[in-house]
């Protein structure tokens, strides 16, 4: 099994070489990575402060690691965070993120890079974030007495891990030296493997978007829009999405602000094409009065956990297609958040909040309207309102879990 993944981890990196050659993600992904330990090694010349390696897969997972981050950073200020992504969406949105003193993309998984990633960076401790297994990385730090927490990681029994034939994948996490994982199934099903270095933590999530939602920012464009009016924000959509809101927007209820998952021309100026109504960009909206349109579209990245503020109700992407996008960034400001009714079931907070009332899953334009129209019931839109706003309150502290172990390592010089 450990060359048949070897030969796996190769055909990644020479498959990923020929799809940069039409793939603009895939040849980010080459070309991130070239001169990458010569990068690191420049970077760390002549470093005396001992490092804290936190690594991410992508944006989402980041933001799941970030309230983490920030303690680690807030407690631990002399102590240097080295942060790396696996992904270039992950990477190219947060290579400035100030919190991090080292960020950098993480070379693949084989035993000479996972030799010299250690052996450069020599981190005291090393925190991976939810789905992030590795299996050489996570030997050589064992090998080297680095410990290895897994940071809000959730299982599934479905996964490779708890298969009869899983042998190969359950010595990766055996490697870890303690999870923290989201929820009571995935200590159980690490308990069915003999693994017990685990704690019910929750989800850092929840500790992430209450902060943003105590810490309101305004973004004077969308306030300007708004002008007061009954606004629906629309996150991370896409195209399966938009035709289940198009016909919707097009009634002209009220206002819509929109934030493509991904920002083409293609998709920008189709999804104009599309309305009947207003519509103007964010990145042109300076230049007019953006409270006379009906639709604006945001055409910039990292602007969506702020924009949730602004709408009394929310519609998230994702669930069309391969899963759907982060909707604790809506439900935080207390609005009913809507999504598509697929691929969804394996994200807690989706199904708890739509058995609570205060999300809802939709299949097309005509269930959209009709729950929309159910929510116009003062008393029911108030009370998914209420469902949502309690829902994260109630779920917060995983942050502060996780740190209590850290505190523990770092303090005795792990």
């Amino acid at each position: 099994m450990k060359i048949l993944y070897r030969i796996s981890i190769l055909f990644l990196g020479l498959g990923l070489k020929v799809l940069s050659l039409f793939n603009t993600k895939a040849k980010e992904f080459v070309t991130g990575r070239k001169g990458l330990f010569k990068r690191i090694e420049e970077s760390l010349k002549n470093n005396t402060t001992p490092i804290i390696w936190v690594h991410c897969a992508s944006l989402g997972e980041f933001e799941q690691g970030r309230p983490v981050i920030e303690a680690l950073k807030t407690e631990f200020s002399s102590w240097k965070i080295f942060l790396t992504f696996f992904s270039p969406s992950g990477y190219l949105v947060r290579k400035g993120y100030p919190k991090a003193d080292h960020i950098f993309y993480l070379p693949l998984d084989t035993p000479r890079n996972a030799r010299r990633f250690i052996d450069l960076v020599r981190p005291r401790i090393a925190l991976f974030i939810k789905y992030e297994f590795w299996f050489y990385f996570s030997e050589a730090l064992r090998k080297n007495g680095i410990p290895l927490i897994s940071v809000s990681s959730i299982f599934r029994k479905e996964q490779f891990f708890f298969r009869k034939t899983g042998s190969f994948n359950r010595r990766i996490l055996k490697n870890v030296t303690h999870f923290f994982v989201q929820n009571q199934e995935s200590v159980d099903l690490l308990r069915s493997i003999d693994i017990y270095n685990c704690t019910l933590s929750g989800d850092t999530r929840f500790d992430r978007v209450r902060e943003i939602e105590q810490n309101r920012q305004e973004v004077l464009i969308a306030e300007k829009f708004k002008r007061g009016e009954k606004t629906f924000v629309v996150g991370s959509c896409w195209q399966e999405d938009l035709d289940v809101l198009i016909p919707f927007i097009n009634e002209d209820k009220m206002k819509f602000i929109i934030a493509p998952h991904e920002i083409t021309d293609t998709m920008v100026k189709g999804l104009q094409s599309s309305l009947s109504v207003k519509s103007v960009l964010y990145s042109e909206a300076e230049d007019t009065d953006p409270g006379e349109y009906a639709v604006l579209i945001i055409d910039n990245v990292g602007l969506l956990s702020k924009l949730y503020r602004y709408g009394e109700f929310a519609y998230v992407g994702g669930a069309f297609g391969k899963g759907l996008h982060n909707i604790l960034e809506a439900a935080c400001y207390g609005i009913p958040v809507f999504f598509g009714n697929r691929n969804y079931e394996k994200f807690r907070e989706a199904t708890e909040l739509i058995n609570r009332g205060g999300a809802f899953a939709v299949s097309d334009y005509t269930a959209l309207k009709k729950t929309y129209e159910m929510l116009n019931v003062p008393e029911s839109y108030l009370l998914a309102c209420e469902v949502c706003r309690q829902y994260v309150v109630e779920n917060t502290g995983a942050t502060e879990k996780i740190m209590k172990y850290c505190r523990q390592l770092l303090k005795t010089g792990a």
